[in-house]
């Protein structure tokens, strides 16, 4: 399938990241990486935020009268500042070998709104470098069991990050949050944690169709990024 352009947000400077090697995504996100900043949390206060969970307890957001509100369920929009290269995507599945090292544990989840796209942030922690399958599926169902699991959306993105270990063997504590959404999001409805089962871990992340992404990995903190084009 030719690659589908939309609207896209730069990467900022300060982070590095390994693109997956992909064709319609290498080129362009090598050079997006050096047109400009991007708004992930964690980066640094730069005025925005993203819907976040993790493991221990809900992290806070500042919301628009400048209190804080919690954002373990839904996310408020973030502001666009900055023009971008057009998103360059498609439908088609994406995987990227984790390292010959690699143990990480997914520690927090977070959700943004963004010009043209949405974006789901896969924090890990541990050693060596994630990797990850991603793809659109019939339907969302439990790693081991086989069982269903409910995701809200009218298409289903499978989210598999390879090279994960348990929180015994990595130290670090595994997200168990509930469902989130995000607040002014277009294209992402849910985002659902399932597992970590014989060295991956699954998430799903329910769209309001089966619109064009792309994924690829930051690091300082280690993070799998998901980002689903609005449709039109």
């Amino acid at each position: 399938m030719a690659p589908v352009a939309h609207p896209g947000r730069g990467a900022k400077c300060c982070e590095t990241s390994l693109v997956s090697t992909r064709p319609r995504t290498t080129a362009v996100l090598l050079s997006l990486l050096l047109a400009g900043p991007v708004l992930l949390a964690g980066c640094g206060d730069d005025g925005t935020s993203e819907a976040s969970a993790t493991s221990s307890a809900s992290t806070q957001a500042p919301s628009k009268d400048g209190s804080e509100e919690s954002t373990a369920d839904a996310a408020p929009t973030e502001t666009v500042t900055v023009d971008a290269p057009d998103f360059v995507a498609n439908t088609e599945a994406d995987t990227e070998a984790a390292s010959a090292d690699a143990a990480v544990t997914v520690s927090a989840i977070r959700i943004g709104a963004h010009d043209g796209f949405d974006r789901v942030v896969f924090e890990v922690g541990g050693t060596g470098t994630p990797g990850w399958d991603v793809r659109y599926v019939d339907a969302a169902s439990s790693q081991g069991s086989g069982d269903p699991v409910d995701v809200a959306g009218n298409a289903v993105l499978q989210v598999t990050v390879t090279g994960a270990g348990y929180p015994y063997d990595t130290g670090v504590e595994e997200y168990a949050g509930g469902p989130l959404t995000g607040s002014g999001t277009s294209a992402v409805t849910e985002v659902v944690w399932n597992a970590t089962f014989e060295g991956t871990s699954l998430a799903f992340i329910g769209t309001t169709g089966e619109n064009p992404f792309r994924v690829y990995a930051l690091s300082d903190p280690a993070r799998v990024v998901v980002e689903v084009a609005h449709a039109g």
